[in-house]
């Protein structure tokens, strides 16, 4: 099952049980369907770049929600029902692409080696730290004005 995101922007004077009742029944949805949700994220209440037209009214804030799951790739058309929610402005679901889990994430020149990790870069022990501070003094005496 591939990976998704579901952008949710919700009416910004939606309550917040409200909002946490439609992504529950997201969340029912797509358990009966044998996928998983793997994380939600709020990200409260936004300013958009124009103003959302709906019947009651244009929106220039909203509430965005992130659900991120794991489905099958019917879930972009068995999620259409959201288009008839009245809580939401826009809603959007967008399929995580070569995405790499675990392991695979390091691939066959990355894997785990101890030698790899244990080298840690310190820096060189240098002797002539004070050398260059001769160049940069300044003799006051040459300098005062009388």
């Amino acid at each position: 099952m591939p990976p998704y995101d579901c952008m949710l922007l919700f009416k910004p004077h939606v309550k917040k049980e409200a909002l946490i009742g439609l992504v529950a029944r997201i969340g029912k949805h797509i358990c009966r369907r044998n996928g998983v949700v793997t994380e939600v994220k709020s990200f409260g209440t936004i300013q958009l770049g124009y103003g959302v037209k709906k019947l009651d009214g244009r929106f220039f804030q909203g509430q965005l929600m992130q659900v991120s799951m794991m489905a099958t790739p019917e879930i972009n058309k068995e999620l259409h029902y959201l288009n008839k929610e009245d809580k939401l402005l826009r809603w959007l679901l967008v399929k995580q692409r070569d995405t790499k889990f675990g392991l695979e994430f390091m691939g066959d020149e990355g894997r785990l080696e101890p030698s790899r990790f244990s080298q840690i870069n310190k820096p060189d022990d240098d002797d002539d730290e004070d050398e260059d501070d001769e160049e940069y003094e300044v003799n006051e005496d040459e300098n005062r004005v009388n």
